[in-house]
């Protein structure tokens, strides 16, 4: 249930009438970061989370880091403690990104520690700087990198409720962001799970066996291969025998323009799909030239192979047209069910290979031709042992698809929210 409010006419433009203006500067404290002395081995790997941007990864909370600093070295450099629920945000390099502190923990120079003052909560505090980011970046100094300074938060002004109603607020945008991240750790148990499975499958080759014993262990009979032994009956492949398409994309570079067919870059390709919401567009004519012989697929697999290497993705319906750059793979399954080939391409097994083939130039890469050649160890008959990993797989993109509906949900809110274009209603105690 919703609220309707009557708006003022302000500085700042409409805004309800119980709100009230402030200016942000003015209302959280501004927390510096620092690193110790990277030479002094005695201020690192102790016990204190040390944050760096690295760390920030997609969700909203940071609940561990990479790093950790010493009580000597917390003491004896310009580094600070951040508190449970207080907020980070990076000001160098990728400017504006938000976080909210899940425990105690220091961070360094590249970010500042916000904390809220006597009118404004944490977690209302943490979707308000979401919501007013873009506004952060365009108050940025610098000609190398996009930077925050203290005076930045001094020139923004915005509209707050009273607490009651910024807690309310709150509680909607985290509730979402808490099934978001739910499904997140469910995905990547799911993933976690999948390739121990195939790792004691196809490496170890303790798939169950007619009896639905361990096949090796139980006496299996092996054969002799360029691999070693592997079951008898299965075959090695060369990767491009088991499909009937590796290509990488265009390397044309299409005029970009403000809306149209997406053009996906090694960026798009994460957690196993296509991430388009920070993605450049190009025109239908452009597709039709860069795709002009073969175009992307539902259940194409994607791999990156420039830059960064090994990421994979699974092209959905709703995906498509997407257009591919030359920094990723585009690859058809044909022996396999795509599912399976996924997690083949993800697995250890073909994971160490892929990045043994890497060259170096400007950015590391691997060429199509090695990729082509690069061995699968096939079970015979396939179909008898992918039918768990169909499964899986299936699981992980139907939480993947509800991550993205509530991440829309989620982000058309915020605007409403933080606006008072859309009121919570809130229960007042006396």
């Amino acid at each position: 249930m919703t609220i309707k409010s009557k708006f003022k006419q302000t500085e700042i433009g409409m805004i309800p009438e119980d709100w009230e203006i402030i200016c942000l500067g003015s209302e959280i404290e501004i927390i510096g970061g620092g690193t110790p002395k990277t030479s002094n081995s005695d201020y690192w790997d102790g016990n204190i989370s040390w944050i760096s941007v690295t760390d920030f990864g997609d969700s909203r909370w940071i609940h561990q880091t990479e790093k950790h600093i010493t009580e000597k070295g917390l003491n004896e450099s310009s580094t600070k403690i951040l508190h449970k629920g207080q907020i980070i945000i990076s000001a160098r390099g990728t400017v504006g990104e938000v976080r909210q502190i899940k425990k105690d923990m220091a961070f360094n120079q590249s970010c500042y520690g916000i904390d809220g003052k006597n009118k404004i909560n944490n977690d209302f505090l943490y979707s308000l700087l979401n919501y007013k980011v873009k506004t952060l970046q365009g108050q940025g100094h610098g000609a190398v990198f996009n930077t925050i300074t203290r005076d930045t938060f001094d020139n923004i002004y915005t509209a707050i409720p009273k607490k009651i109603e910024q807690s309310a607020i709150a509680k909607i945008l985290s509730d979402l962001d808490s099934k978001i991240e739910l499904n997140r750790k469910i995905n990547k148990s799911l993933e976690e799970l999948s390739q121990a499975i195939f790792k004691k499958w196809f490496v170890d080759f303790e798939f169950p066996n007619e009896k639905g014993k361990p096949y090796k262990s139980s006496g299996g009979e092996m054969m002799e291969s360029e691999l070693g032994e592997i079951p008898k009956g299965w075959s090695i492949r060369n990767l491009g025998d088991l499909v009937y398409h590796l290509k990488p994309g265009t390397n044309y570079q299409p005029n970009r323009v403000e809306r149209g067919i997406p053009f996906v870059n090694v960026k798009n390709v994460q957690n196993g799909f296509l991430v388009l919401n920070d993605v450049k567009y190009i025109t239908k004519e452009e597709y039709a030239r860069v795709h002009k012989y073969w175009a992307p697929e539902e259940h194409d697999l994607l791999i990156t192979r420039i830059g960064t290497l090994g990421n994979v993705g699974v092209i959905r319906k709703k995906d498509l047209p997407v257009a591919v750059h030359y920094n990723s793979i585009d690859i058809k399954a044909k022996m396999t069910s795509f599912q399976f080939l996924y997690f083949i391409l993800k697995s250890d097994f073909f994971q160490s290979q892929y990045h043994t083939k890497k060259k170096q130039s400007v950015q590391e890469y691997v060429t199509i031709d090695e990729v082509e050649k690069l061995k699968i160890i096939l079970p015979m008959p396939i179909s008898k042992l992918e039918n768990i990993f169909i499964s899986l797989f299936n699981e992980i993109e139907k939480n993947f698809a509800e991550i993205q509906t509530i991440s829309q949900i989620r982000d058309s809110l915020l605007p409403r929210l933080m606006s008072g274009k859309i009121r919570v209603p809130v229960e007042v105690r006396i």
